[in-house]
């Protein structure tokens, strides 16, 4: 073999460099590359980070309202994520009897029925006070159940007076929890604070301006207002509706 290399002018370490150079550009024309350049190449970033990355313990609600095995906080979550994915048309069009299609929605039908999972009837609940209270609601001077509680400026007025007010600083991040209701400038929009963060750390909105994706890092785009957590067992007995069909 070395004879046959020699009669050909050429040594059989050039043969060998030869064949490590094409066996080399063969991987790199096919787009694999050396383990060495795969081991340091950079790492794509999330699309979304957990409370875990940043050591923030997630708070459970000490009630099931529903009793369903998921604590309210947990089934609000849920509630909202489900309503995302099933990402209805966002349609203001006003309905009788008050609840759209359920291909239809707007940014206060992804709170009722965030709500409606973890066993509330929050159309209901909100009816009830307007007719107790009618001086606090001054949306709703002539009340009306087709169309009230879907109504940001109602379900401000009602989460002031009966869910635990928060802070509105969304830097505070490890006071951001799965579950929390998040109310923004002029009452104009409200949503449900999701279990996924952005990398600093800030929660991440599901709600519906008729966005593409409907759970997104929204807490910078609009000023906060409002930032609630629903705590039934801080809320008397009466103020609670079960859903109903």
């Amino acid at each position: 073999m070395k004879t046959f290399f020699k009669v050909l002018g050429i040594t059989v370490a050039e043969v060998f460099l030869t064949a490590v150079f094409f066996i080399v550009g063969i991987f790199y024309l096919n787009g694999k590359y050396p383990v060495e350049v795969i081991e340091t190449a950079p790492q794509k970033e999330p699309d979304y980070y957990t409370s875990e990355h940043f050591n923030i313990e997630t708070v459970k609600s000490a009630v099931d309202f529903n009793e369903n095995g998921e604590d309210d906080y947990t089934d609000i979550l849920l509630g909202a994520r489900a309503d995302a994915l099933a990402h209805p048309v966002y349609d203001i069009t006003y309905f009788k009897g008050g609840y759209p299609p359920d291909d239809i929605g707007v940014c206060t039908d992804v709170v009722w029925r965030a709500f409606k999972n973890a066993g509330y009837c929050l159309k209901d609940m909100v009816d009830m006070d307007i007719q107790r209270n009618p001086d606090k609601y001054p949306a709703a001077a002539t009340p009306d159940p087709n169309i009230d509680f879907r109504r940001v400026r109602n379900l401000r007025v009602f989460f002031d007076l009966y869910a635990v007010s928060l802070t509105t600083d969304i830097n505070d991040i490890s006071q951001w929890q799965p579950g929390d209701i998040v109310v923004f400038e002029s009452d104009e929009h409200i949503g449900i604070i999701s279990d996924r963060r952005n990398k600093k750390g800030q929660a991440f909105v599901i709600h519906n301006t008729d966005q593409l994706n409907r759970e997104q890092d929204y807490l910078e785009i609009r000023q906060v207002t409002g930032h609630y957590r629903f705590d039934a067992s801080k809320i008397d007995e009466s103020v609670l509706i079960a859903w109903h069909d």
